[in-house]
């Protein structure tokens, strides 16, 4: 009974040991805040450069043994610093007043964390801001000595910058980063800073002033032009319904003309503009009502350019019209002459064609009749006959005998008078009939007369 009772006490006490040491060691497990820095110290091991004095953790837990380790925390929280640097020296030499104001905090990068631990900690949050302070103080001081007045003033961009580089730089170096920096009004005691913001008033001003009277001329010129642009297409629309091809040149010509105006008018600008730029203040002033009335004659002359280039755009398309309608009048009229010459010769075409059709009718019928086409032939010529006849007379009809003298001695050698025989030679002049038929390939009929051979074959005979 007693053994069983030992053993339950020794019992007892074990599980009140192993209670309370699971007790002890849950007790030393820390967790760490999101805004804070869990800094463990004491023998807290060792890395490549030797022995480490503090283990820093951001977010997470850790086991904190008992009597050879220890913890603390530092505050994430940011550390608003008003910084009014006075009497600083520019690079001018030129004493110049900076009221600013750093927002700082301790950093939770690794490196930056582990100075943190080993050069603030203990701090309080007033001691960490003054110490913040003098070195924000200093960095301010050298960055302002590196800069002149007007790169500080008007480039707050790059003067920022540089204020970050150098003091983030050295608020690593006791655990802290930079957050943020707001610099407000830069001033100095000679006036520089105010007049450099007077000077840049002014030129604002007249820059507005050159703005407004280049907007001006230029919504002259654009009226100018939309008036221009407005009566020209009302009169390609015109010319377009008399022919489609001149209006697509005039249009071509019309668009380079207005290309070239307005790369001039843009070169003129341009250059007016930086002349105007490299000009000082009261000089711009100056500039810009020149500026004005040089648009306002700019306007004036393109009205007038406007009024005589639309004029003379309408003029030409008139006298091209004209052109056009008295040249399609010519073709035309040329075109019916030529059609009436063409009907009528083809009327006498079809007239002969006719005539000949009908008379090789009737050359056929009459070979019909005659039996064979030598004596269609013959009855041809002797119907033609009376005509020939008509000719042979026609050839002796006008000849004027008014009277004929003749000296005759009454002897002639076969007892016939020389008056006789000049009638008789006379009258031979003609044709005779038979000589008519042998000439068309026929013989003279009976009935009409013998031939002469066969006369004078009879007359010998006889004798």
């Amino acid at each position: 009974m007693e053994g069983n009772f030992f053993g339950l006490i020794f019992i007892s006490l074990a599980v009140i040991f192993v209670f309370g040491l699971l007790v002890a060691l849950l007790s030393r497990y820390k967790k760490c805040p999101s805004d804070k820095i869990l800094v463990k110290y004491g023998l807290v091991g060792s890395d490549a450069t030797g022995i480490k004095s503090a283990k820093c953790i951001h977010g997470g837990a850790t086991l904190v043994w008992p009597v050879i380790q220890a913890y603390e925390y530092l505050d994430l929280t940011p550390i608003s610093i008003e910084v009014n640097l006075q009497n600083a020296l520019s690079k001018q030499n030129i004493r110049i007043d900076v009221p600013s104001r750093f927002t700082v905090g301790i950093s939770t990068e690794p490196d930056v964390m582990q100075n943190a631990a080993e050069r603030l900690l203990g701090l309080k949050l007033a001691e960490i801001q003054e110490l913040a302070k003098d070195i924000i103080f200093g960095q301010l001081r050298l960055v302002v000595a590196t800069m002149d007045i007007e790169e500080i003033n008007t480039d707050r961009d790059k003067f920022l910058e540089e204020v970050s580089h150098n003091v983030e730089s050295e608020l690593k170096k006791i655990g802290l980063r930079l957050i943020n920096v707001n610099v407000t009004d830069i001033s100095d005691e000679s006036g520089y800073i105010d007049a450099l913001g007077k000077e840049a008033a002014s030129k604002a001003v007249n820059d507005a002033k050159i703005s407004v009277a280049q907007k001006t001329r230029d919504g002259s010129i654009g009226e100018a032009q939309a008036v221009m642009d407005q009566r020209v297409q009302v009169a390609d629309a015109n010319a377009i319904a008399v022919e489609g091809e001149n209006q697509s040149k005039i249009k071509v010509a019309e668009s380079d003309a207005t290309r070239r105006e307005m790369e001039a008018i843009a070169n003129k600008r341009a250059i007016a503009a930086e002349k105007i730029q490299q000009a000082k203040a009261l000089e711009e002033s100056y500039v810009a009502e020149r500026e004005a009335e040089v648009a306002r004659a700019e306007l004036e002359k393109a009205t007038a350019e406007a009024d005589q280039l639309v004029q003379a755009q309408i003029d030409k398309q008139r006298i091209e019209i004209a052109a056009e309608a008295e040249a399609e009048r010519i073709r035309r009229q040329a075109k019916g002459d030529a059609d009436a010459i063409y009907m009528k010769l083809e009327a006498e075409a079809r007239g002969i064609n006719e005539m000949l059709m009908k008379q090789a009718e009737g050359f056929k019928a009459l070979v019909e009749a005659a039996g064979d086409a030598d004596a269609a032939m013959k009855l041809m010529i002797v119907d033609k006959l009376p005509e020939l006849i008509e000719k042979q007379v026609e050839a002796i009809k006008n000849i004027k005998i008014d009277k004929v003298t003749v000296w005759d001695n009454l002897g002639g050698e076969d007892g016939t008078t020389n008056t006789a025989k000049f009638v008789s030679g006379m009258m031979k002049s003609v044709p005779p009939l038979n000589e008519l038929f042998g000439m068309a390939g026929l013989n003279i009929p009976s009935y009409l007369g013998k031939a002469q051979e066969e006369t004078d074959l009879t007359v010998e005979n006889e004798n």
